[in-house]
């Protein structure tokens, strides 16, 4: 199997780039960046990385403006009646049936080991990447290195994930200039963070390697593991329409994603009602979102708040679940239809 379709260069403490040997005058501008030479002493003093051969790594890298004007403008911004239509496509929907199909009995490995339900993972892969499809094709290390040199508002995070990255590599014997991903420098079929992958990726298929680039299996393991770490319950809903009344749930509503009030607290005290038979005791966040057809409102529960752990964004978790759903109910029907 390929792992990132590269080639170790490095040493067990060290990095060796000594075969790369074209330098531009925007990748030695990035080099002398104050951010970048920050991230290089760390690395040194901290991690027992090579001080000559991280300068010589680092004029390799390119300054990628895109990846700056990409950033300020996510599509977590848009209403949701935009963005759901993005993502709940029957062209999305159909691929969603073949991946989950193809890989069945991984999907079904995954949920009895770690209780995440297949339509979650799913939804997940076919959000992030049209299940692996398009994965990103920006040098990674181009653009974590320009978002800690050249993005003021977020630069201790991608400095932090610099870091992450590049130990990263060194740890799964990595060429750090051959990895590509997203314009946020998110990596793989599943856009794990460098430190999402270090802390959650799994070897799920077995071969001693965690690679989430070419194994579909890999990505399924490591996105249940990630959720199960995030306080996935088994089991348990994600979400479900909700009415309200009043003005009282204005203040649920600015209380945020995470689920603090018990649904009997929420309906007693602010005027909110579910379509579901929730257990009363449980807790939960009211979402509120633009629609086609005006404002509505949802119930997060735990698992959705769990969904948003992924991506900080109740917009996300609703495409994840929405696009999960669809995905089974077509398989439902497509057996139904061949049975």
């Amino acid at each position: 199997m390929k792992r990132f379709q590269s080639v170790y260069l490095g040493l067990v403490v060290g990095l060796s780039f000594t075969s790369l040997n074209t330098v531009s005058a925007n990748s030695q501008t990035i080099s002398q960046n104050k951010a970048i030479k920050s991230v290089i002493s760390e690395l040194v003093t901290k991690h027992d990385f090579n001080r000559k051969e991280l300068n010589q790594l680092f004029k390799k890298v390119e300054r990628q403006d895109r990846t700056v004007e990409l950033i300020q403008r996510p599509a977590e911004k848009m209403p949701w009646h935009r963005y759901r239509k993005i993502f709940i496509q029957e062209s999305r929907i159909n691929l969603g049936v073949e991946f989950w199909q193809n890989n069945i009995e991984v999907l079904k490995r995954a949920e009895k080991k770690f209780g995440v339900p297949a339509e979650v993972i799913v939804g997940i892969i076919g959000v992030e990447t049209r299940f692996g499809t398009q994965p990103g094709s920006f040098r990674v290390i181009d653009a974590l290195a320009t978002l800690t040199a050249d993005y003021p508002k977020r630069r201790a995070f991608f400095r932090k994930e610099l870091i992450h990255y590049l130990k990263m590599t060194r740890k799964e014997k990595l060429d750090p200039l051959s990895v590509t991903g997203s314009y946020a420098g998110a990596i793989g079929i599943p856009q794990f963070m460098p430190s999402s992958f270090l802390s959650y990726a799994v070897d799920f298929d077995g071969d001693g390697t965690k690679d989430l680039v070419n194994s579909n299996a890999d990505a399924i393991g490591s996105i249940a593991n990630y959720l199960k770490r995030h306080g996935w319950q088994k089991d348990q809903p994600i979400t479900g329409r909700a009415q309200v009344e009043g003005s009282e749930y204005a203040a649920l509503v600015k209380k945020g994603l995470k689920p603090v009030v018990p649904l009997k607290q929420a309906n007693r005290r602010y005027g909110v009602s579910y379509k579901e038979d929730f257990a009363p005791n449980l807790k939960g966040a009211l979402i509120e979102l633009e629609g086609d057809n005006g404002t509505e409102y949802w119930v997060g529960l735990n698992n959705f708040y769990a969904i948003t752990r992924y991506n900080h964004s109740a917009l996300y978790a609703m495409a994840v679940f929405q696009l999960g759903k669809a995905i089974k109910d077509a398989r439902g029907r497509l057996a139904v239809a061949n049975s």
